[in-house]
């Protein structure tokens, strides 16, 4: 933890190659950084002007008066060694080397060293080529797009889009993220440093990792064995030709799949197949605590969309709650005769959140349900609250369903989103997010 501290809990940075021009990643890094409201001093690096975005700015980082933590590097690939050298004289603690122009490009000896320079220095670094870094509890958004929603999810990519595309998901629902990390060439911090790190933040509860090739497949191994958090992975490369574009990607080596999937199995790493899988997954997993078993309870105010989450359980290999016949008596003489009771629960079109609280309560007596998925299939208002209530007051976990909503869905699940709660926009999502979460549990346990 102490190691990458000086990273992502940096009090001081500087943006060498800051700019006053929009169009280059100087700017847009440094503009980031000042709107993401940084929780520390920030130097701006650039010999040929005096302001960058308004602050003052320096020739060199060796110019500075003060300590400097972190240095963001933004300059052409043959000007980092000098950069380094001089960040390792001034006591930089750590880099983030957004500059491309190394291994990947064929350039290994000018990245080698750039290796012996932060070596020598003992200096942390994230890249070279890489998106930057962004950390949202420290307010450090060294990276691009800009997003400040905080939450429990912790991305590390080896793509600099796909990361930036997850967090700006997350952002967008109201989920958030604690971290996305770029991780580039990996010429010094790679996914195990990463996975150590997020498996011990008190601000993770869950990693997505996406990875083109493994560093080190024995130190993943007894990585993967340590491990307390759930970790989704997607690691691309299923085709020949996935695997040949992957491999001159970062220039790095892909593996066997059947392999890496096997060791996924083993230690309960979730491995999905896409990006929406990626996400949905993620999501869930940051957002639940006490997930207990495979049986689902439907309570729907959608008869097609409790169909559809049906076909999803069995093809997921979960199961449909049984209510006792004790219990189904009770309700049929309570309710009107048009509602479905059993599982799915269909409330019709008389749905509301009153409605779904008093159901989901009374079922949650029995002892044969181990998750909740309410589906909302109308523009309810006011299902957040109660839905939020319920959680409060049983054992099972919820998932919600929402979708045909329009603008009330958006907002109802803005508010479900911002307390903890998932909300998947289809029966299918919802279903298959639960049960690889249930298989990652399973796994642990």
């Amino acid at each position: 933890m102490s190691q990458l501290s000086c990273l992502f809990e940096a009090k001081s940075l500087a943006v060498v190659g800051a700019s006053n021009n929009p169009s280059k990643y100087g700017n847009i890094v440094l503009s980031n950084i000042l709107e993401g409201g940084y929780k520390g001093v920030v130097y701006p690096v650039n010999p040929k002007e005096a302001l960058v975005l308004g602050l003052k700015s320096y020739p060199s980082l060796s110019d500075i008066p003060d300590d400097v933590e972190l240095a963001v590097i933004i300059v052409k690939n043959h000007m980092v060694p000098d950069v380094m050298e001089e960040a390792g004289k001034k006591g930089v603690k750590s880099a983030i080397i957004i500059s491309g122009g190394f291994s990947e490009a064929g350039e290994k000896a000018l990245q080698e060293k750039v290796v012996e320079i932060i070596k020598k220095y003992k200096i942390r670094m994230v890249g070279p080529n890489c998106q930057g870094v962004n950390y949202t509890p420290n307010k450090m958004c060294a990276t691009w797009p800009l997003i400040k929603q905080e939450g429990k999810m912790a991305i590390i990519s080896q793509s600099g889009s796909v990361g930036a595309e997850l967090g700006k998901q997350a952002e967008n629902e109201g989920i958030g993220v604690s971290a996305i990390v770029s991780l580039g060439n990996k010429a010094d911090v790679n996914e195990l440093d990463l996975l150590e790190y997020f498996d011990q933040d008190k601000n993770t509860g869950a990693i997505a990792l996406y990875l083109e090739a493994v560093s080190n497949g024995k130190a993943f191994l007894n990585m993967a064995a340590r491990l307390k958090k759930p970790v989704v992975i997607l690691k691309p490369g299923k085709t020949e030709a996935g695997q040949k574009a992957a491999n001159t990607h970062t220039n790095s080596i892909t593996g066997k799949r059947e392999v890496f999937e096997g060791v996924c199995r083993q230690y309960g790493l979730i491995n999905t197949d896409n990006l929406g899988e990626f996400y949905d997954c993620a999501k869930l997993l940051s957002m639940t605590k006490k997930l207990r078993g495979k049986k689902i309870q439907l309570v729907s105010s959608s008869g097609g969309g409790a169909v559809l989450a049906c076909d999803a359980i069995v093809e997921e290999n979960m199961e449909l709650a049984m209510i006792s016949e004790d219990r189904c008596r009770k309700l049929k003489a309570k309710y009107p005769q048009h509602f479905t009771v059993g599982n799915p629960f269909d409330l019709t079109g008389d749905a509301n959140p009153a409605l779904y609280k008093e159901i989901m309560l009374e079922l949650s007596k029995e002892e044969g349900i181990d998750v909740f998925m309410p589906i909302v299939g109308d523009p309810i208002r006011g299902v957040a609250e109660a839905f939020l209530e319920v959680r409060e007051l049983i054992d099972q976990e919820i998932v919600v369903c929402f979708f045909g909503g329009a603008e009330v869905q958006v907002e109802e699940t803005m508010k479900m989103h911002k307390q903890g709660l998932p909300v998947f926009p289809s029966p299918y999502r919802a279903v298959k997010a639960i049960a690889q979460t249930f298989q990652k549990k399973s796994s642990i346990n």
